[in-house]
């Protein structure tokens, strides 16, 4: 208690100066509106920057989970799209109603690994046959495929990427129906081709380029790209098609792999198909 007393003797001129400015700047904000204001607002902006970097980081760490989750809510939607179902009956469609039946289901999935400035491009995904994933589904993003599943371990995937030799995906050229295969030269991770249209079918430039869905692997009417120059094969009654893919295959990171629930059927009916004799 001494040291106390000899504390507050020692420091009293202090004291009791902190204890005017406190008291003096108590009165000058309670009763004069433009100081008490401007310390409001600055207290108020303050109290908001802390704030939005509070949501920044939140935001940041939040954003893988809020990624899967927009994942599940697109798959819950494109499994409504009439794309994923067969028609049993002709006539008018209803989704929900008996005229049609499910055909494709979705995975999503995360790419965890991936090239595309080489001759032969893959992807890795963290899935595998636990997950139902087989080789040869179709895997494809919001924006377009993106390339086939070539193997398949427990809980991973290797997709043969659309960047690759001899992929050859049946698309289509959507305001026309004309037909061929997408390829790659293997030169420019943008841009594609298209080969066996013929050059008497009128095709127009940035016409879009979707999937024709004939093998199975992919549902009808994905993206693909637009087509960006055309012209005649020299010697053949083609045309040389260049494409402009829909997709950045440089920076993709959350992808879809299609599951098409009666391509067995499909493919065992394909099989009985006789062969021409040469």
């Amino acid at each position: 208690m001494r040291d106390l007393f000899a504390f507050f003797r020692k420091f009293r001129v202090f004291l009791f100066f902190v204890a005017l400015q406190v008291f003096a700047l108590s009165t000058y904000f309670t009763y004069l509106s433009f100081p008490r204001s401007q310390y409001l607002t600055s207290a108020s902006e303050i109290n908001g920057k802390i704030l939005k970097v509070s949501y920044e980081v939140t935001k940041h760490f939040n954003l893988s989970q809020n990624n899967t989750l927009l994942q599940q809510e697109n798959i819950a939607l494109r499994k409504q799209l009439p794309q994923s179902f067969m028609a049993l009956q002709s006539g008018n469609v209803l989704i929900n109603d008996t005229l049609h039946k499910q055909r494709y289901e979705y995975i999503p999935a995360t790419v965890i690994k991936s090239t595309f400035n080489h001759r032969n491009n893959y992807f890795t995904l963290n899935i595998g046959s636990v997950e139902g994933v087989e080789r040869d589904m179709g895997v494809f993003t919001d924006n377009g495929i993106v390339g086939i599943i070539h193997n398949v371990s427990a809980h991973f995937s290797v997709v043969k990427s659309v960047l690759t030799e001899a992929i050859n995906i049946d698309v289509m050229v959507e305001s026309t129906g004309a037909f061929g295969m997408l390829k790659w030269d293997g030169k420019d991770a943008r841009i594609g081709s298209i080969t066996g249209i013929s050059n008497d079918i009128k095709v127009k430039k940035w016409s879009k380029v979707v999937t024709r869905g004939g093998s199975g692997i992919f549902p009808r009417g994905l993206p693909v790209g637009k087509i960006s120059n055309l012209k005649p094969v020299e010697g053949k009654p083609l045309w040389d098609i260049s494409l402009l893919y829909s997709e950045d295959y440089r920076k993709i990171q959350r992808v879809y792999v299609a599951k098409n629930i009666m391509k067995d059927e499909q493919l065992k009916l394909e099989s009985l198909i006789p062969i021409d004799k040469e």
